[in-house]
C-alpha cells in the first residue's frame, strides 16, 4: 500500500520502534489512533465492545506484523487496512452478526446486536469526518449494517473515511473496478435504508445538539420523572419507531399505543413509577438515561438509556438499551 507522501515523523518513528523492537513505543505511538480505528471498528460491527476487542486485535496485529510496515504508506493507513480486515475476519467467523427480520409488515430488519457508543470515546478533532454526526448516530449504524461485510467495508473507507478507490483496492485486495462497483452497490442500499436523512457523509456536518433537541430531552425527562403520561405522549410523533435492545420486536405504533404498552408492561406501576433520569449523549444523539427506585431500595438504580431522534420537536425514534453492566457508558450506577 503506498501513499505518494513523504515519510512523515510517525512513518519515521515507527520504522526505528521496528528496528528496536520496543514495545513501549509501540504503544506509544500507535495509541494516538486508538479512538478512531475503535470508530471505524464500531461502523463495521455496530457493536461496542466487539469494536474495542476489535481494536485490541489490530493493535496486536499491527505490532506481529510490524516488519512488513515499510512507510510506503503513512502509519494511519496501514493501521485502518489492519483494522478494516480484523473486522472482516471476525464477521466471517460469526453468525450472529446480520439483521434479522423485525416482523413488521414493511419487511423491515433489525441489529439486535446494537449498542451505543459513549461520546467520551469518539475522537476529539471535531473536523474529522469520523466524528461527522450524520455517519455516528444509531440509524446510520444500523443501515450500515444491511450491507454485506467487504461492500460495507468499501463503504466506509470510501465515502466516510475518504479514501480514492486504489486506496480501498489495495487495503482490501480488490480491483478498482471491483471497489467502483461495490460502491455503488452500496449506496444504493444506503439511500433505500435511510430515505430523507442526508447523504452527503463527507462534507461539513453539525456536531452539536439543536436547542430543539435539548427541549424535548428535558420535557422527556420531566414528564417521566413526574409520571405524566399524557406528557409524554405529547413528545412522540404517530409514527414512532420504537425498539428495546437487545429484545427483538420494533413497533412502529402511535403515540398512544406507545406509552399504553409501556404502562400494561408494568412501567408508571406501582414499583415501577419512582423514576430519576440525567440528560446525556451517545452516538451524537440526545438520550436519557433512566433510574428507577424500588420501594425496598433507598437508592435509583441505572435502569435503561432512551436514545432519542428529534424530527421538528417530536420523536420520531426511540430506541431503549439496557444499561445495567456496561461501565463503558460512564454512567452512574446509582443517584
Amino acid at each position: 500500500m503506498t501513499d505518494a507522501r513523504p515519510l512523515g515523523a510517525d512513518e519515521a518513528s515507527f520504522i526505528a520502534v521496528v528496528r528496536s523492537g520496543d514495545t513501549a513505543r509501540f504503544a506509544l505511538i500507535t495509541e494516538r489512533h486508538r479512538r478512531e480505528l475503535q470508530v471505524h471498528c464500531y461502523r463495521m460491527l455496530a457493536n461496542y465492545e466487539d469494536a474495542q476487542d476489535m481494536t485490541q486485535e489490530t493493535f496486536l496485529r499491527a505490532w506481529n506484523k510490524r516488519e512488513s510496515f515499510k512507510g510506503h504508506a503513512a502509519l494511519r493507513t496501514w493501521l485502518y487496512r489492519i483494522a478494516t480486515n480484523v473486522c472482516l475476519d471476525f464477521l466471517e467467523k460469526r453468525n450472529d452478526r446480520t439483521p434479522v427480520p423485525s416482523g413488521l409488515s414493511d419487511s423491515s430488519s433489525e441489529v439486535l446486536y446494537l449498542q451505543p457508543y459513549p461520546d467520551r470515546m469518539l475522537p476529539e478533532d471535531p473536523q474529522e469526518s469520523v466524528v461527522a454526526r450524520e455517519t455516528i448516530e444509531l440509524a446510520f449504524i444500523v443501515a450500515v449494517q444491511h450491507l454485506p461485510p467487504r461492500q460495507r467495508a468499501v463503504f466506509i473507507l470510501r465515502d466516510v473515511v475518504g479514501w480514492p478507490a486504489s486506496k480501498a483496492a489495495d487495503a482490501l485486495d480488490l480491483t478498482i473496478a471491483s471497489v467502483t462497483s461495490a460502491l455503488q452497490r452500496a449506496r444504493v442500499t444506503m439511500r433505500e435504508r435511510l430515505p430523507g436523512r442526508r447523504l452527503d457523509w463527507r462534507s461539513p456536518a453539525a456536531h452539536e445538539l439543536s436547542n430543539d433537541e435539548r427541549g424535548v430531552v428535558k420535557s422527556y425527562i420531566d414528564a417521566h420523572e413526574r409520571n405524566d403520561l399524557d406528557g409524554l405522549m405529547s413528545l412522540l410523533r404517530d409514527d414512532l419507531r420504537f425498539v428495546m435492545l437487545p429484545e427483538a420486536g420494533t413497533s412502529v405504533i402511535t403515540a398512544k399505543d406507545a406509552v399504553d404498552g409501556w404502562v400494561s408492561g408494568g412501567l408508571f406501576q406501582p414499583g415501577y413509577d419512582d423514576w430519576r433520569c440525567i440528560a446525556t449523549t451517545v452516538n451524537r444523539m440526545p438520550a436519557a438515561a433512566l433510574y428507577l427506585r424500588t420501594p425496598d431500595d433507598p437508592e435509583y438504580r441505572l435502569f435503561n438509556i432512551a436514545v432519542l431522534h428529534i424530527v421538528d420537536g417530536k420523536i420520531a425514534e426511540l430506541t431503549g438499551f439496557d444499561a445495567t453492566d456496561k461501565p463503558w457508558l460512564d454512567l452512574p450506577p446509582t443517584l
